[in-house]
């Protein structure tokens, strides 16, 4: 059985390892790095199997308009198993109905989020991190 825990203190390493076993990409070379990312992210939740973290998604949220899904991450050998699309679930109930979600997926991800209730936009911009 998942376990589902919010803002949940994480280990960077148990996060790097979730991370590359999932296939996002993301500076899992660099654990002070990713200490950070989830540090000062204000909205964590993460799925555990028998003590094993599994999943994890990190949020970035005013709790009032927006909130920023940065990370979803599933370990492939637990995926297909609805963990991503219960961790999505639990950010919805934390954010409430007023609160827009709002990502940017990875190319190889297109697929999945219509599958979860997102609906694709046109009218986003970035600037691209240097590193």
């Amino acid at each position: 059985m998942i376990e589902y825990r919010h803002n949940s203190p994480l280990e960077a390493a148990d996060v790097a390892a979730v991370f590359d076993a999932s296939g996002i990409r993301r500076p899992t070379n660099d654990l002070a790095r990713i200490e950070r990312m989830f540090a000062n992210a204000n909205l964590v939740l993460s799925a555990w199997y028998e003590g094993k973290l599994v999943g994890v998604c990190r949020a970035l949220t005013d709790f009032s308009y927006c909130c920023y899904l940065s990370d979803l991450a599933v370990d492939k050998a637990y995926q297909n198993r609805g963990i991503g699309q219960q961790l999505i679930a639990n950010v919805r109930s934390a954010i409430g109905e007023e609160v827009a979600l709002i990502l940017v997926s990875a190319p190889e991800a297109m697929a999945y989020y219509p599958k979860v209730g997102f609906e694709k936009i046109e009218n986003g911009f970035i600037i691209k991190r240097i590193r």
